[in-house]
């Protein structure tokens, strides 16, 4: 859906008055082969909430010990993740990931590392992506490594629980978090499925804290650092190491390495450059920079 032409200059001012503050990152990146590593920070003016902004509520993510121990709590899982798993699907790219894109076809983006699992950067276009902690769209079995995509599973569980996700939206508006799980009262008469080849667990095919990012993985983002000039971390903490890796992968090849984010990280002392900002602005601000690409870029 359309923003109003009001929102989109509200955009394009932001964009401008940024120009004036920051040259030195433009000034870093110009020129330079880049590899890009996103966190949830990105993807808030999606709709999708941070879960370490500035402005971010407590939050609790699930652990992969609760996950697989206990039956009630993965009914509790189950039956959130099956209201908001389809509003992260509806939900659309934004400036930042379109400009990331743009970037990406000028030769100036080499590759995005995302730590997030909403598929924004594969909607926008980009070509080359990371999921360093895989996506909402696929589930996986924890015995067989049986998959089913996410939205067949959904049809079994809507057969199931026929009725469960308009009950669940009647209540009121729903708040969904960046790994789609959704807030839902009352989960007890919910009814999930095990893996249809084994009897095994299933789990939606993303890494829970407390699980490590499959090695393969973690080697094609290193990869990405490998081939590139610099690293742009946009909207990331780093707080969880998984992310953080990568910054001081890249400082100890020698590569500059810019920061935009809201707030502290856990990485500024290594970056070159550090904007405290947004990521629509200043990343459609690279794009108009250094591929000449803003008004190709629709702002949503």
């Amino acid at each position: 859906m359309q923003t109003s032409a009001l929102a989109q200059g509200a955009i394009l001012e932001r964009v401008t008055a940024r120009r004036a503050e920051s040259p030195e990152l433009v000034a870093l990146l110009a020129g330079r082969r880049i590899a890009v590593l996103t966190g949830a920070g990105i993807s808030t003016d999606s709709g999708i909430p941070d879960y370490r902004g500035p402005d971010s509520p407590p939050s609790n993510p699930m652990t992969i010990g609760q996950f697989t121990s206990d039956p009630v709590f993965r009914q509790r899982y189950w039956a959130r993740n099956h209201v908001g798993w389809r509003h992260m699907d509806d939900t659309q790219p934004n400036a930042g990931h379109r400009a990331l894109a743009a970037l990406e076809r000028a030769s100036v983006v080499t590759g995005v590392i995302t730590q997030n699992v909403d598929l924004l950067h594969t909607k926008a276009g980009s070509r080359n992506v990371v999921n360093l902690h895989g996506t909402f769209a696929r589930v996986v079995c924890l015995s067989c490594r049986h998959g089913i995509g996410r939205i067949a599973l959904a049809e079994q569980l809507e057969a199931l629980n026929p009725g469960f996700v308009e009950g669940a939206e009647a209540v009121g508006g729903l708040a969904v978090a960046p790994d789609a799980d959704a807030v839902v009262a009352d989960t007890t008469s919910f009814r999930y499925l095990d893996c249809p080849c084994c009897g095994g667990m299933l789990k939606p095919d993303i890494v829970y804290f407390g699980e490590s990012v499959p090695k393969d993985v973690v080697a094609k983002a290193y990869s990405l650092i490998d081939q590139a000039d610099a690293l742009l971390v946009a909207g990331s903490s780093l707080t969880v190491f998984s992310g953080y890796r990568f910054v001081r992968h890249a400082a100890a090849l020698g590569i500059p390495i810019a920061i935009v984010n809201r707030g502290r990280t856990r990485g500024d002392d290594l970056a070159s450059v550090k904007v405290d900002g947004g990521c629509s602005e200043l990343l459609t601000l690279l794009a108009s920079e250094l591929a000449g690409a803003l008004s190709p870029i629709p702002i949503r």
